[in-house]
């Protein structure tokens, strides 16, 4: 077979792993369990915050039997605060896929991965090439930004088009014989040494065939599409105490933070509502009746960043001496049980940001 003739990329980038690689729990292991652990944590989360989770999460469930016969409230529990919940359900049911479709065994042909619920290419291919060596090229943010930087393409990365491109060109770079080194290496490289910002040029070992430093502008690339727009919602939470007890509910599918527990909820059109707003709220009105309601405090409010949405929430202490029946369709617990159920980012901020909540009420 005819060399390829960019095979010095591939002889450069692991000449340079050997010396620059990260240490991580993950690596220099063939196991595909804690591999596809690893990737999926490490989608929208940086290295070092994921570092943490991942030890945790595989000491609690370390294999794939025993992630699939968890409570998916337990899963979710785990995940907490890495945000991105849907990653942590599809595991789930990725786990009890293969228990069921598999026989409990990690499937080892790429399209049986790829068939897993949240795996997609760039995971599929992760997991094929690290634990298996095959030769399936990743094509990950990092891997978007060196290719574009070395051969100055202004394709948008994320367009259709671009999607397609730089695929095709990860898998002709990819040294055949060593995949999984290969695809380690360029990751590496992108995380460390071509970062978005200040790139390490001065001493890049691709520097010499690299046609954005040729053209003194790796910061322009890789080229992306419009972003989109950021919505508004703002959000007040109700930390409702009944005696010793408070309420919580379990979030519907098809929105944000689905699967996870959280506090009556209030969603404001524009702003989050004033004491007198809030008091003389439809939603209010009808969740406590005629019940006679102390507001107790309404917390400065906070806001939090999610990929395409601003979220804007305050947390509203109230007493009450007696339930309205709209209230028994919530779930009721002691205030001691709130740690044991999992709860987005948001409420974790909420909660710390009021550490000193329950002392409000005695």
């Amino acid at each position: 077979m005819e060399q390829n003739c960019n095979s010095w990329i591939a002889d450069a980038l692991i000449q340079w792993y050997a010396t620059h690689k990260r240490e991580l729990p993950w690596r220099d292991i063939n196991d595909p369990y804690r591999i596809w652990i690893s990737e999926i944590i490490l989608q929208q989360t940086r290295v070092n915050q994921g570092y943490e989770y991942y030890l945790r999460f595989v000491e609690r469930f370390p294999s794939v039997k025993i992630l699939a016969e968890a409570a998916e409230d337990e899963v979710l529990k785990y995940w907490q605060g890495l945000g991105y919940y849907s990653r942590a359900r599809n595991l789930h049911k990725a786990a009890k896929h293969i228990e069921s479709a598999f026989g409990g065994v990690f499937p080892e042909n790429y399209s049986d991965v790829l068939s897993l619920s949240g795996v997609g290419a760039y995971t599929a291919a992760a997991i094929c090439s690290f634990a298996y060596n095959q030769p399936y090229a990743v094509v990950d943010g990092n891997v978007y930004r060196v290719l574009s930087r070395l051969f100055a393409i202004s394709t948008p990365i994320y367009s259709a088009l671009g999607k397609k491109e730089f695929a095709a060109l990860a898998q002709e770079l990819l040294d055949k014989k060593q995949p999984g080194l290969y695809n380690q290496a360029i990751m590496d490289f992108g995380a460390l040494f071509c970062t978005p910002a200040s790139p390490r040029c001065w001493e890049c070992p691709l520097q010499p065939g690299c046609e954005a430093y040729r053209a003194k502008s790796p910061e322009r690339f890789p080229v992306k599409e419009n972003k989109t727009k950021v919505s508004n919602r703002y959000f007040n939470y109700l930390y409702i105490r009944c005696e010793d007890n408070i309420y919580l509910r379990k979030r519907s599918e098809g929105d944000i933070w689905a699967g996870l527990y959280e506090f009556p909820l209030i969603e404001s059109e524009g702003a989050l509502l004033a004491p007198e707003a809030l008091l003389t709220h439809s939603e209010f009105r009808d969740l406590f009746g005629d019940l006679d309601v102390e507001l107790v405090r309404i917390s400065s409010s906070l806001k939090h960043k999610l990929s395409h949405r601003l979220v804007e929430a305050q947390l509203v202490s109230i007493r009450i001496a007696s339930e309205s029946d709209l209230l028994k369709t919530y779930l009721c617990i002691p205030c001691s049980r709130l740690s044991e159920y999992p709860v987005s980012r948001l409420i974790s901020l909420l909660l710390e940001k009021n550490r000193l909540l329950p002392d409000l009420f005695k």
